[in-house]
This record gives structure tokens, C-alpha cells and sequence, in this order.
């Protein structure tokens, strides 16, 4: 029997052992996409416990942090809503997480937990209901006191260089303003412009976003689609004064109706009063809005992030309790591919397409993309767009081999840029290691079946590529 989490955790045959220990193992991460605190980082936070790390709580605006990852499953073991975001004690949500983590096989959760424990904690035991006191004495007194469990102790012993946060065209960026004085920070922490409140004038909140929006460019209001443009235009060129290498769009969905910007603005006015919009006046004003976003994005050389395929806060009455991000999002079924294609086609006219990364939560639309993005690549850098990492509910085992599979059928592997956390937890480098580790095996198994050849110059190329160096010429750092 194979003991648990071993040093060749994942590795099933010698050459992905190698692959992974002698290439993948030691080289820095950039993780591109996440969602922790630039705040944090500047204070150098130190959290009290595991339980506030890992399962979070309120911040002072009423809104949560905390993984929703973690949330999910701990009421699919029947656990209390007080005890997964509410007020119970720490060490009762922590017990339940424990109880909750015995139930997880086959989770990728399951290797998350016990791979943190055992890379910042030293914990090699897995994480149980019975040994869930001496784990929390344990992982608490370091968090308390071990200067390498702050924030940016974290950080610096992942063998972090490069963080992409997530953050809104309003935000005035100033945590950002403060870490780029920092000296010897040890790491680069660059904003990602989020467009998603100005792009969806069909959900909650949208007259009021924009009010927000005119504010930050200086405006006593917006009253046309084309200044909203005008105004993201203003934020993106100061967003890119700070750094800023990508933006990030969460969308439900490719959208591609093509109308005159007159009419554009029409859609935008009935919003703004609102008015009821159709799919299709609501697509026409989306679409105008991401043409024009790309357009400026490939001018400036920042990275368009677009992840669709989810359906999120699906239970209402939980959305009007808690909010989104909660935990009540779930995988949809899309059939955007056309779109997709006539967006990127319409960007090419005029050879505005900028460097793009597409994510989808359904794994049946890997191949899709992979064969869409074929048909935009460019010479600005080698796969310039890109299949992004399997994400959210796909990021398991099963999903990255599928991801990483289906840009081998039909594009080039070696050009991929890798790993992201997506998370907003300090402690989810690891999944990096995982995820190299799972890369290095499925090559590795590649090599002993004779499917590529046992040629060490290029399998180090592909590896070193796909775990860091395609990330660091991608993204400029």
C-alpha cells in the first residue's frame, strides 16, 4: 500500500517523478488570478486561529471572507449555517470541518487541507475528528506566533514572485500604492481590472454602480454607454500606472449582438430608469462593452481573463441572507461557441484581438475552446490565447488532466500557462504543487507509453514552461 501524501504524492511512474522533483518542485509561482487582500498583504496580517484562515467570517461591511469551497461541503454534511458562516465559536466550525473532512474522499478538498497542514504546519497525520484538538493547539500557537505564518511569511515561503488580485475599476488601489513603497517586499502584488458591475446592466444594482463609477473618473454622472467606456478607459489607464497586467470577466455567457452605439446608448438609458431589458438588448449592450474593453486591453498589452459557464446564486433565499459568493453558484450549460467566435472574429478585423484566457466550468466545452481559440492565435507570443486551467469546480484531479488533455489533442500543451489559485485563502499555494504534480504524472505516463519521446532537454522545457516560465513571459513579469 502506498502511504498517504508521500513525497511522490500523485506520482505514479519514474518519470513524472522526475519530471516533478528535479524541474517542477522548486520553481516560483505566479499566481495570475485570485481573490485575497492587497489590504492584508500591506498589514501583514496574522490570523488567531486555523478557523479564521481557512472558514473566515464577516468583514466590518457585513460582506464574508473565507472559502466558499470549504462552506459547501460542510453543509452537505448537515452542518448549521451558524457554524459555517455564522457566529459559533472558531474551534466548533473548525471540529465540524474535521468531522466533515473524514467524508471528503475523492474531494479535492480532501488533499488541499491535508497538504497545508502539512506544508505549513508540519502535520504529515491527516486531519480527523479525533486528532482535531491537537491540530488546532498546534496550527494556533504557530499562527500566533511563528514569524513565518503572517501574510507575508505565507507568501514568501510558497515561493511566490508574482500575485494578480482582483479588484473593481473604482477602487482607488491605494493598498497597492502602499506595497509598491514596501522594500524588500520579496514578491510583485499587481491589481486585475474587474469590470463585471459596468458590463451587467441587467442585475441588481447597476444604476447605482455607474452613479459609483462617474464618481471615481470625476464626473457628476454618466448618461451614455459611451461614457461608461470612456470612464473604463480612464480606469484601466490608471489601474496599468499600478501595475495592472490583466483584467478578469465573470459572465454567464459570450454574448454577440452587434448594433449601432446609438442604440447601444438607447439600452442604456431605459437601465438606468429602470426599464425591463431583453436578452437581446441586454447581449447588444454586453457586447459593445467587451469589444470596446478588448480593444483597449490589447493597445495597453493586458491579459482578457473570461470565465463563464456558471449559474451562481441559485438558492434565493440564502442570496438574500448572506449575498453572492457564498457558496450557491453551480456549473451551467452554455452554447456560446458561435459568439465566442463572431467576438473574436470582429476583434481580428482590425487585429485588435488582445491576449486572451478562456475558462469554462463545464468540462464538455474544453474541446470547443480549445478549437475556437485555435482559429485567433497570434505572433505576439506563443499561445497567445489560451485554455485556461481547469477552474473552480473542475479544479481536481480529473479536471485538470481533461483540461490539460484536450489543449494536447488540439492545440500546444507546452505553451500553457499553468496553475492559479482563484482563491481567497493565504493558504492555497499548494494548490500549485498539486496541480504540477499532477501535470508531471500525466506526462511523465505520456513518456513510458511511448506517446512522446524520453528527449530531456525538451521534456525540462515543457515542464519548467507550464509550471512557471509561459506565465512569466505571458504576463510581462
Amino acid at each position: 500500500m502506498t502511504q498517504f501524501m508521500s513525497r511522490d504524492f500523485m506520482l505514479k511512474n519514474e518519470t513524472g517523478k522526475h519530471l516533478y522533483h528535479d524541474y517542477a518542485e522548486s520553481l516560483p509561482i505566479i499566481d495570475y488570478h485570485c481573490h485575497i487582500s492587497p489590504k492584508e498583504i500591506y498589514e501583514d496580517r496574522r490570523f488567531q486561529n486555523i478557523a479564521e484562515v481557512w472558514l473566515g467570517g464577516r468583514n466590518a461591511d457585513g460582506s464574508y471572507f473565507g472559502d466558499h469551497y470549504k462552506w459547501r461541503l460542510m453543509r452537505a454534511n448537515a452542518v448549521p449555517e451558524d457554524v459555517v458562516t455564522g457566529s459559533a465559536d472558531p474551534y466548533d466550525k473548525f471540529v465540524e470541518f474535521a468531522k466533515m473532512l473524514e467524508m471528503a474522499i475523492g474531494n479535492p478538498m480532501y488533499h488541499w487541507s491535508n497538504l497545508e497542514l502539512h506544508k505549513y504546519f508540519g502535520i504529515t497525520e491527516p486531519l480527523t475528528f479525533k486528532n482535531a484538538k491537537e491540530i488546532w493547539d498546534k496550527t494556533t500557537d504557530m499562527l500566533q506566533h511563528d514569524p513565518n505564518l503572517t501574510v507575508r511569511g505565507i507568501i514568501r515561503q510558497s515561493n511566490v514572485k508574482f500575485i494578480g488580485t482582483t479588484d473593481d475599476p473604482c477602487d482607488d488601489l491605494s493598498w497597492h500604492e502602499k506595497l509598491a513603497e514596501v522594500k524588500d517586499l520579496g514578491f510583485t502584488v499587481a491589481p486585475s481590472f474587474r469590470p463585471d458591475k459596468a458590463i451587467n446592466i441587467h442585475k441588481k444594482g447597476f444604476k447605482e454602480y455607474i452613479a459609483k463609477l462617474a464618481a471615481a473618473v470625476g464626473k457628476d454622472s454618466i448618461s451614455s454607454a459611451t461614457e461608461v467606456v470612456e470612464a473604463l478607459y480612464n480606469r484601466i489607464d490608471f489601474f496599468k500606472k499600478h501595475g495592472c497586467r490583466a483584467s478578469d470577466h465573470g459572465i454567464d455567457y459570450v454574448p454577440f449582438v452587434k448594433c449601432s452605439e446609438e442604440k447601444v446608448n438607447e439600452i442604456f438609458k431605459k437601465a438606468i430608469n429602470g426599464e425591463v431589458l431583453t436578452k437581446e438588448e441586454k447581449d447588444a449592450y454586453q457586447t459593445f462593452i467587451l469589444l470596446a474593453l478588448a480593444r483597449k486591453y490589447h493597445k495597453e498589452n493586458i491579459v482578457m481573463e473570461i470565465h463563464f459557464g456558471c449559474t451562481r446564486d441559485n438558492n434565493k433565499r440564502m442570496f438574500e441572507l448572506e449575498g453572492p459568493d457564498t457558496g450557491y453558484d453551480m456549473v451551467a450549460k452554455t452554447s456560446c461557441y458561435n459568439e465566442l467566435a463572431a467576438f473574436l472574429s470582429e476583434l481580428d478585423e482590425k487585429e485588435e484581438v488582445p491576449k486572451t484566457i478562456l475558462f469554462s466550468l463545464d468540462e464538455a466545452d474544453f474541446t470547443q475552446m480549445a478549437t475556437a481559440m485555435a482559429c485567433f492565435q497570434g505572433t505576439e507570443v506563443p499561445g497567445k490565447i489560451q485554455l485556461g486551467a481547469a477552474w473552480w469546480f473542475l479544479d481536481s484531479r480529473d479536471g485538470m488532466e481533461a483540461q490539460m488533455k484536450a489543449l494536447g489533442n488540439n492545440g500546444l500543451l507546452g505553451n500553457f500557462v499553468g496553475m492559479l489559485t482563484d482563491s481567497r485563502s493565504f493558504l492555497s499555494y499548494t494548490r500549485h504543487d498539486y496541480f504540477r504534480r499532477i501535470a508531471c504524472n500525466l506526462i511523465g505516463a505520456w513518456v513510458e507509453d511511448g506517446e512522446y519521446p524520453d528527449d530531456e532537454d525538451s521534456l525540462k522545457k515543457i515542464i519548467s514552461g507550464i509550471s512557471y516560465y509561459n506565465a512569466e513571459r505571458y504576463f510581462n513579469i
